[in-house]
């Protein structure tokens, strides 16, 4: 009689987590090749996020920043392949069960997948891909083997053990593939953008050559900052991109970039600031935006007579935004932009097309990845933020922030600058003043005036003694309004307060 054998514990678990990554990367791969979104940890990531409860984004974009989504991939991958090792320990001895149980994560991402606003059929393909490589691989690894005429697999020793391997060189090369082919679908290529009908003046020379360590007056494209839901950078054709106008209008409108691109363009220098941006947080940029003015848009498709009291914008896969509709046509300059800092917008910044509007934090007027403006009221239809208790109408609060020196450094005694920006879209910047441990205010220099959409640079020199100091600034608006004091969370309408540091000086 032929004689098996079981592999062991250590084996089983390490072959279900083998399997079930070998699996997800072979369906990243497809993904990576369709849709991005649908990739298995990024499906299962994205709705965690969507569940997650307001609180607790906070306190994670808070507490990690920009850091957050691969936290949060990391979190999703380790969860999958602890619950891959328990379906490997099943299978040690009864195949059946285990393969099932690691079908079963694989049927969880694709649920995960098609639950998405914009899902089509075909974004169950990266999980049935999925189930079957990795249940193909978890049946090789573990199944008992005949000893006088073992199948593929005859022992635990080192066949399985060079097989396990193999099976973990083969996740990296499929998870790389599919990676570069997300990434080699999105963005711009070789669009070129027209020349604007209506361009910015030249921007002035900025504090920063003089004071270094105060942010640059145009904020670089590559260190803009990014806060958004998505795990996975849309992949748009342009060629069949449109931007829908609809709603309570007089005609449906739809228009394609090249028709966006043939309208008259404006330049316009704007600073955005996302509401998660915590006192002091760098979740703040400023950049010179290319676009179509919204009214000129709308009037393509007539509003005179519309009861509708919000803009409700909604992005490639769904995702939606409320906006004010008399904030965005109060003669600000609102645009649905096409271009940042002289060239095609970034991909991660919303290429093709992006919301911009002024004074207003991003979460209600600064759409990516634009795909359609509907013209309705707050009854009929409530945007993702607005069903999460997130404020509807959020302006932009005034703020100062120090860039110069940084908090808890170390600086050499004598004259030293603190300096850094301050922002208060729309309504502008009058004053900024600066405390030095607790005494009196003192009103600091003013950089070039960019607008009052525009945040303003400033600097005040310092005769630094040796010992700990205690920072802080404020900022005053045009018509008057003093930086409060009083502390605010981000939820619901953003923070407040006066930023504070301790530094100290040798």
């Amino acid at each position: 009689m032929p004689t098996s054998t079981v592999v062991s514990r250590p084996f089983a678990a390490s072959a279900g987590a083998a399997s079930a990554l070998l699996g997800a990367a072979a369906g990243h791969l497809v993904a990576g090749a369709t849709d991005p979104a649908t990739s298995p940890v990024l499906a299962i990531g994205s709705t965690v996020i969507d569940l997650t409860p307001t609180p607790v984004k906070e306190w994670a974009v808070g507490t990690f920043g920009t850091k957050d989504k691969p936290l949060l991939i990391g979190s999703v991958l380790l969860g999958a392949l602890v619950l891959a090792a328990v379906a490997g320990l099943v299978a040690r001895t009864r195949l059946r069960a285990g393969a099932g149980m690691l079908a079963g994560l694989a049927a969880a991402t694709g649920a995960a997948a098609l639950s998405r606003p914009s899902a089509r059929p075909l974004d169950l393909l990266p999980a049935l891909v999925t189930a079957a490589v990795g249940v193909t691989a978890l049946v090789l690894l573990v199944r008992p083997g005949d000893r006088r005429h073992g199948g593929v697999l005859p022992d635990a020793g080192a066949s399985r053990r060079g097989f396990l391997a193999a099976v973990a060189l083969g996740a990296a090369a499929l998870a790389g593939t599919g990676e570069w082919l997300a990434r080699a679908r999105t963005g711009p290529g070789s669009l070129t953008l027209p020349p604007a009908a209506d361009p910015a003046p030249p921007l002035a020379t900025g504090l920063e050559g003089a004071h270094p360590g105060i942010s640059p007056l145009r904020t670089p494209t590559a260190e803009f900052y990014r806060v958004d839901t998505r795990l996975a950078l849309p992949t748009i054709d342009v060629d069949s991109w449109r931007l829908t106008i609809d709603g309570d209008v007089g005609r449906t409108v739809s228009l394609g970039l090249d028709d966006l691109l043939a309208m008259d363009l404006v330049e316009r220098d704007i600073t955005l600031t996302c509401v998660s941006n915590e006192v002091g947080g760098a979740y703040v940029g400023s950049a010179r935006w290319l676009g179509v003015p919204i009214g000129d848009l709308l009037d393509l498709a007539g509003i005179a007579d519309t009861r509708a009291d919000q803009l409700f914008s909604t992005d490639v896969d769904g995702f939606t935004v409320s906006t004010p509709l008399e904030v965005a046509l109060d003669g600000r300059d609102t645009l649905v932009a096409v271009g940042m800092n002289g060239a095609p917008l970034p991909v991660q910044h919303g290429f093709p097309a992006r919301l911009v509007t002024p004074g207003l934090y991003g979460f209600v007027g600064a759409t990516k990845w634009l795909s359609r403006l509907t013209l309705t009221t707050y009854d009929e239809a409530q945007a993702y933020w607005t069903r999460r208790d997130w404020a509807t109408d959020a302006p932009i609060k005034v703020a100062a922030r120090i860039d110069t020196p940084r908090p808890l450094s170390t600086s050499k005694a004598g004259r030293l600058v603190i300096g850094g920006v301050a922002w208060a879209q729309h309504r502008g910047i009058a004053r900024v003043e600066v405390q030095v441990d607790g005494g009196a205010w003192r009103e600091a220099t003013l950089g070039p005036d960019v607008g009052v959409d525009y945040w303003r640079q400033w600097f005040l020199p310092w005769d630094a003694t040796p010992g700990s100091h205690e920072l802080a600034a404020r900022a005053t608006t045009l018509d008057g309004e003093v930086q409060t004091a009083v502390r605010t969370t981000p939820f619901p309408d953003g923070a407040s307060g006066i930023q504070q540091i301790v530094v100290s000086v040798a």
